[in-house]
């Protein structure tokens, strides 16, 4: 009884019976109270009126109301009336047998897709996220299996990513916990004395491991869109100046020319400015990193109608096509663009798209290809 479609040919039998037993009540009830007269009296007797008098034989009979019955009782007596709601009785049985026949076919088609979603989704509870769901019906039961496929698309991509991030920690992690524990071991086994260059160097070590860290946990923050954001009025120039200032001594340094192109007059918009210098430094660090001596990098700042754009671009190394839409993927790289001996953890640009979202914009890369180059682009709405 619990099961869908056994309530629902149940339900549909009951309309069908419904439908054929109330009428029959109601000509029951009806047939009862206006019920025509019954054949009194010895057979050679005159029929009598509903009073009891004799009737007169100069009367004339309508002919649909009284006949010459010779010694049988009328046709519409009361066995004639009683014999009408058998009739229909036996008609709701045999149609009370047809709906319900009718009703679990009926109720069998109607659930077939719930049962088939509800199988689909046991399925995906138990992990198998490749699960697909294929419905044929009405409209909305096709909406409903792509949305449920949608779903199922969207838990497997998670799950994907969920795995790969966890590959990719431990991976991250590794590298410098090998290193501190090979060090450390060799300088227990008195192999080497700690001098100051491997205190450095372990040093180096941990400090990598903090970024590692305090990345994930800021790019978790953002992702989840619960990074705390200090919004307030910023002269947006400025802290480009501010940010270029920092990077012109490394710049000079690696013998890089760092140019910009900015308005002269100030650009006031409502943003984190903290968040927002940190973009501007992990873009312009990666340039920096993947630009060889002898490049450039360029910082331009447009004015649009709707939006602030905010280009860093640079004639370094590049990156290959295929590999420009997975750039903002957390610890992605590439052999060269994006590899493990620069130094970075490998979510410094994650970082830059989950903030640039965070403030309602986005950001987007771009490259000809190996050895010509990159452009990012960030675009910061007016009313962040």
């Amino acid at each position: 009884m619990r099961r869908l479609w056994v309530r629902t040919s149940l339900a549909i039998s009951g309309v069908f019976l419904a439908l054929l037993i109330i009428p029959t009540l109601i000509l029951l009830i009806l047939s009862v109270v206006f019920e025509a007269p019954a054949y009194q009296g010895d057979d050679n007797a005159a029929p009598s009126n509903p009073s009891g008098a004799v009737i007169e034989e100069s009367r004339e009979y309508d002919e649909h109301e009284w006949r010459d019955w010779e010694g049988e009782r009328p046709p519409r007596g009361r066995d004639f009336v009683r014999s009408i709601p058998r009739i229909f009785l036996q008609g709701a049985l045999v149609i009370g047998l047809f709906g319900m026949g009718a009703g679990i076919v009926v109720g069998r088609i109607m659930t077939t897709p719930i049962t088939q979603l509800a199988q689909a989704a046991n399925t995906i509870g138990q992990g198998d996220f490749s699960h697909r769901l294929t419905l044929k019906g009405s409209q909305e039961i096709e909406q409903l299996a792509h949305s449920f496929n949608q779903m199922a698309a969207d838990l497997e991509q998670a799950e994907t990513v969920r795995r790969n991030l966890m590959a990719d920690v431990s991976h991250e992690l590794r590298t410098p916990l090998t290193v501190l524990e090979g060090n450390l071991r060799a300088a227990l086994d008195h192999v080497y004395e700690l001098d100051d260059e491997e205190l450095a160097n372990l040093y180096s070590q941990t400090h990598h491991l903090i970024r590692l860290v305090n990345d994930l946990h800021e790019l978790t923050l953002a992702e989840a869109r619960r990074l705390p954001l200090d919004i307030r009025p910023t002269n947006l120039m400025q802290l480009v100046e501010e940010t270029l200032a920092i990077f012109e001594p490394l710049a000079e340094e690696k013998e890089v020319r760092l140019v910009r192109d900015v308005p002269d007059t100030a650009v006031t918009l409502e943003i984190d400015d903290v968040r927002i210098r940190q973009v501007l430094h992990n873009l312009i660090s990666n340039a920096l990193r993947h630009t060889p001596a002898g490049g450039e990098i360029k910082l331009t700042v447009d004015v649009l109608t709707d939006v602030i754009r905010v280009r860093v671009a640079d004639t370094g190394e590049g990156i290959e096509p295929e590999f420009v839409e997975h750039i903002f993927d957390r610890f992605y790289r590439t052999d060269r663009s994006r590899s493990r001996d620069t130094g970075g953890t490998g979510l410094g640009l994650a970082i830059v798209k989950a903030i640039v979202e965070a403030h309602g914009g986005y950001v987007t890369a771009t490259s000809a290809g190996l050895g010509q180059g990159s452009q990012f682009s960030l675009l910061l709405p007016k009313g962040s």
